[in-house]
């Protein structure tokens, strides 16, 4: 086969072309620090970057959902202490009520007071956190109690968010159980109904002082009905600590497969171009040997 000078030259080009191109692959890795930098440089990089990326953004969504989680378990709890505090108050009162040696004004005051508290308990029944109801089921835009209208919810229905997957937590607590006729076994008095009848037996000056009494079992029922709800708030508190930390493994373990996926070895990609740069002025050098003055040189 006939080699001529042009053939040479041309296969010169063609080789330091890709030595260019090997060079700006190693650089553009350098300045991105991925091993890609579109599909095509590698499809199975990509696809299996989807993938990792797809199942990292699940993870934060759960964790997000996990902070949904904890602002309703957090206020109905610290409400519930305060609901707890202001029955304790409550029971109190009614016991300082049925001793026998209040004087009618001393009762009046008494009855102020439970007053007050019953208002006090009417408000958190009403709380609201993030534009949203606590205490009134899946209903959140609608507040659960309004006494002077004789409004009081009825909805125990669950508010379940999903913290991962497959896996839902009950986020509320059952109001008709605290603040409602429902206890345990299906039955009982009315929160309010019971307070308001306290204070309706103070300011009647015939309600002898056993008729008082009987309400301090009552209080300490509904007392009770807070309590084994906070136990039960408790319980799924503790289990949605677990899945935040299990949640926290997986979102460490998803963003080290991806970064071993994509990310480029930055000590190796130094290393292969600075051998690349070498391998260029070698071909440089070997093309200004090829490049040999020609017979057209000497015609001039």
């Amino acid at each position: 086969m006939r080699v001529t000078q042009g053939m040479l030259s041309n296969n010169m080009l063609r080789n330091l072309s890709k030595s260019y191109e090997s060079m700006a692959t190693y650089q553009e890795q350098l300045s991105t620090g991925k091993k890609i930098s579109r599909p095509s440089d590698d499809p199975v990089v990509a696809m299996n970057g989807i993938n990792y990326r797809t199942e990292l953004n699940q993870i934060e969504q759960f964790q997000r959902n996990i902070g949904e989680v904890y602002n309703w378990m957090d206020n109905s709890d610290a409400a519930l202490d305060k609901a707890n505090e202001s029955l304790q108050r409550v029971r109190e009162l009614a016991v300082q009520a049925s001793n026998g040696t209040n004087s009618p004004q001393e009762r009046e005051s008494i009855a102020k007071e439970i007053k007050q508290i019953k208002d006090h308990i009417e408000d958190i029944a009403n709380t609201k956190v993030n534009n949203k109801y606590l205490f009134n089921g899946t209903n959140t835009t609608s507040e659960p109690v309004d006494l002077e209208n004789g409004k009081l919810s009825e909805n125990s229905q669950a508010v379940n968010i999903e913290v991962s997957k497959g896996i839902q937590l009950k986020a509320n607590v059952n109001a008709v159980k605290v603040f409602g006729s429902e206890n345990v076994d299906g039955n009982g008095s009315q929160l309010f109904d019971t307070l308001s009848s306290l204070v309706g037996d103070l300011e009647n000056p015939d309600t002898g002082d056993k008729d008082l009494s009987k309400y301090i079992q009552s209080i300490d029922d509904h007392a009770n009905r807070i309590v084994d709800e906070r136990a039960d708030l408790g319980a799924r508190m503790n289990r949605r600590d677990l899945v935040e930390d299990r949640l926290g493994t997986q979102e460490i373990i998803a963003n080290r497969v991806l970064s071993n996926n994509e990310d480029a070895e930055m000590e190796k990609v130094i290393t292969d171009l600075k051998t690349q740069e070498s391998v260029h002025r070698a071909a440089m050098g070997v093309g200004a040997r090829v490049i040999q003055p020609t017979l057209m040189d000497f015609l001039r």
